[in-house]
């Protein structure tokens, strides 16, 4: 008799027996949420918005409020080899009647004026020429684009028409349009890529064309699906842009997991003999509660990134939250329709050796020879295994986040090499430090002084150049000082001392005793280092919650204690050895000719977490998915270790296939051109990888036959848990309404 608790298996057999309904109902969704959020439109964090994190982020509010501030612009007109200081400033004059005749540019200034002497290098061969891109404070990516372009456009023609010259733009607008351009070029190979790939998969996986479609639709529908509905809560909370990806990331993995768990265990129990109806039943009562667990746990982890209070991860969360749900709800109620739908059709486009192979089921002879000697020498087979995942983790002691700056963008854009060299010639320039001063009145004697005192104070430092600059805003309540960073390339350790410096000592020195007067500090480096601060001390919490929410999960599934302790063990282990090998490659810069990148030292400051959550989700479908199966054999009378051996052989083809799925996609994030993008790339493939072989094919056999039947210990004051679990009889008989 099927358990009252189980909700897969109850909705198996109504999408089965009405899956007209849940088909067409399924299709009407994905169409009106997708068209639906299309209209609605999707609020985004726009390129002016800012994080308001820690001390930037205060100063940052102040310069919403009080600033129409547009994006600022930098030329850089620098003589070849030959080219003479005149003919720089030719070059000077003719980038700014260029750039004047778009009508797109504001607040020009010269390095040919007084009050440009500082863009204005000591040889006269590079000069600097400042301005804004009129019209943009406040606007969106298109309407940046639209207004950018056009001075990109002037900035190429005064190149071209002055050829002894290397004139190049760089800035707030023309970086951030190069990198998105980069990112969606990177993308749409990667989404070229990860079909094919993924398809090629899952063809081996079973054998047949039909079968390996349907999980790539099923995680395609539920993407599409996702991308409408993120578009209802960005109207209270506004997303990040790159929401999109992340659903598209999270969405394929989990989606296509799914739908291969379910339909493999439908194969299964066709090939074991039973009928379509029974054999579906079986694997919706079996496989259906797998996936259901696997998702609740998936999104719990998610959920713990609303505890940084950090827009980015927040507006990730509820991404991953949305598309997980759907990927759980399409798995339980769709696929079983169209499985049902189809019969034995689902293996329509056989591919001979490999269907026939399939169609026989059983269990995995390679993991078979695997587990032999993993169950035989158990104890040696635990300490070797976990070993080597200690040494994998050992370098992650010594990780170090920061942000990648420029270093981080493809080498090969134009802005990038614009910037780098401004950079050589004008340090700090393109990543000045920004003190936001409030006043009564900016334009008091005093305050004024004060003022002075800090860009006389900053220049006699040594760790602060040229040009420093004064802005006011029109109420004259608010002055920005920009300071450029000298030292360092704005988010290393240099620029972090400078930035020390200036927020401890040489603001309070000027500024700390002008009665009324406030004072925070901002800029790129201020940001990365708060949202670095911020990250660590955030990070204890997330962690803390994911791992208490995915225990109690665990626990009431399995009803032990010990599987659940076990369970958050072995994924710390794979998410410790993915953050050892971050180290080594990008930290330490081991493989930067394989991959194609420099080390900048350091690691991305998001991207730590970022993995943990993203890592312990995924990896607990494969927990969930191999546990469910041992105590799916247990319940039914085996010992334990008869039953965990039955278990990773029977589950380690589907495990492996989906694993080699994400491995291949996410791999194919290790060849884009942005280092975060890589970064996430390599953890991300690194894990999966641990977490399929080293730790679920020796780990987990090896600790559960040490254990006995300690795996399944329960303490008595907690017997009033639900007993969910009858499983076990599904998979020996039809369900039976």
């Amino acid at each position: 008799m099927q358990s009252k608790w189980n909700i897969a298996a109850r909705a198996g057999r109504w999408s089965a027996r009405h899956r007209r309904t849940a088909i067409v109902g399924w299709l009407v969704f994905v169409v009106v949420a997708f068209a639906g959020g299309s209209l609605i439109g999707t609020n985004r964090l726009n390129d002016g918005q800012t994080s308001r994190i820690g001390e930037s982020g205060r100063a940052d509010a102040v310069l919403r409020d009080a600033f129409e501030r547009n994006y600022a612009e930098q030329v850089l007109v620098q003589a070849r080899a030959g080219a003479t200081a005149a003919d720089v400033r030719r070059g000077v004059a003719d980038v700014i009647r260029r750039i004047r005749a778009t009508g797109d540019a504001a607040a020009i200034r010269s390095p040919l004026d007084a009050a440009g002497a500082g863009q204005l290098s000591a040889d006269g061969r590079s000069a600097i020429v400042a301005f804004e891109v009129k019209g943009t404070a406040g606007d969106g990516k298109g309407e940046r684009i639209d207004r950018v372009d056009p001075l990109l456009a002037a900035t190429a023609a005064a190149g071209r028409a002055n050829p002894s010259l290397r004139i190049e733009q760089f800035g707030d607008a023309s970086v951030q349009t190069a990198i998105e351009k980069s990112i969606a070029a990177d993308f749409a190979k990667a989404q070229r890529l990860s079909l094919p790939i993924t398809l090629a998969i899952l063809i081996v996986a079973f054998g047949a064309l039909a079968a390996a479609g349907i999980p790539v639709l099923l995680a395609l529908s539920a993407v599409m699906a996702t991308v409408g509905l993120v578009a209802i809560p960005s109207k209270i909370a506004p997303v990040d842009p790159a929401i999109s990806e992340v659903i598209l990331l999270v969405g394929m993995a989990v989606g296509v997991d799914y739908a291969l768990f379910y339909l493999r265990r439908e194969r299964e129990e066709r090939a074991a003999g039973r009928d379509a109806q029974a054999a579906l039943e079986a694997a919706a009562a079996t496989s259906g509660r797998s996936v259901l667990v696997s998702g609740l746990t998936v999104m719990t982890a998610m959920a713990g990134m609303y505890l940084t209070r950090e827009s980015t991860f927040e507006s990730f969360a509820t991404g991953g939250i949305i598309v997980v749900a759907i990927a759980v709800l399409g798995s339980l109620t769709v696929l079983p329709a169209i499985l049902s739908k189809l019969g034995d059709k689902v293996m329509k486009g056989r591919v001979p050796i490999i269907a026939r192979r399939r169609e026989q089921g059983g269990e995995s002879r390679i993991w078979s020879a695997v587990l032999e000697p993993v169950l035989r020498h158990p104890a040696i087979a635990a300490a070797a295994a976990a070993a080597v995942l200690v040494a994998l983790s050992i370098p992650a002691l010594g990780m170090k986040t920061g942000s990648s700056g420029i270093d981080g963008l493809p080498q090969s854009l134009a802005v990038t090499k614009a910037l780098k060299r401004a950079q050589a010639v004008f340090p700090g320039n393109g990543v000045p430090a920004q003190v936001v001063v409030q006043a009564p009145r900016i334009a008091d004697p005093e305050v004024r002084g004060a003022i002075g005192r800090l860009e006389r104070n900053a220049r006699d430092s040594g760790l602060f150049g040229e040009p420093a600059q004064v802005d006011v805003n029109p109420a004259g309540t608010v002055a920005v000082v920009s300071l450029p960073i000298a030292a360092g390339d704005g988010t290393d350790d240099a620029s972090n001392a400078a930035l020390t410096t200036l927020r401890d000592r040489l603001v309070p020195q000027a500024l700390g005793k002008v009665a009324g007067v406030t004072a925070n500090v901002s800029g790129m480096t201020a940001r990365s280092k708060d949202f670095n601060d911020h990250m660590r001390a955030h990070a204890p919490l997330v962690v803390a919650f994911v791992l208490a929410v995915a225990f109690v999960l665990l626990l009431v599934t399995f009803r032990s204690i010990v599987i659940p302790l076990k369970a958050i063990v072995l994924n710390m282990l794979s998410v410790g050895a993915a953050y050892g090998v971050l180290v080594l490659v990008f930290q330490q810069g081991r493989l930067e000719s394989l991959l194609g990148f420099e080390s900048t030292g350091v690691v991305e400051p998001w991207l730590p977490l970022f993995l943990f959550v993203v890592l312990f989700g995924i990896s607990m479908d494969y927990q969930v998915f191999i546990l469910s199966r041992i105590r799916e054999a247990f319940d039914r009378g085996m010992r334990t270790q008869d039953a965990v051996a039955h278990g990773i052989r029977s589950t380690a083809g589907v495990v492996t296939s989906a694993a080699i799925v994400m491995v291949a996609v996410f791999g194919i994030f290790a060849s884009l051109g942005i280092l975060m993008l890589k970064e996430m790339g390599v953890g991300l493939a690194v894990a999966i990888l641990v977490d399929a072989t080293i730790v679920r094919a020796v780990l987990l056999p090896a600790t559960m036959k040490l254990l006995g039947d300690w795996n399944w210990y329960l303490p008595r004051r907690l017997a009033w848990l639900p007993k969910g679990r009858r499983d076990h009889e599904t998979a020996s008989d039809p369900v039976r309404a």
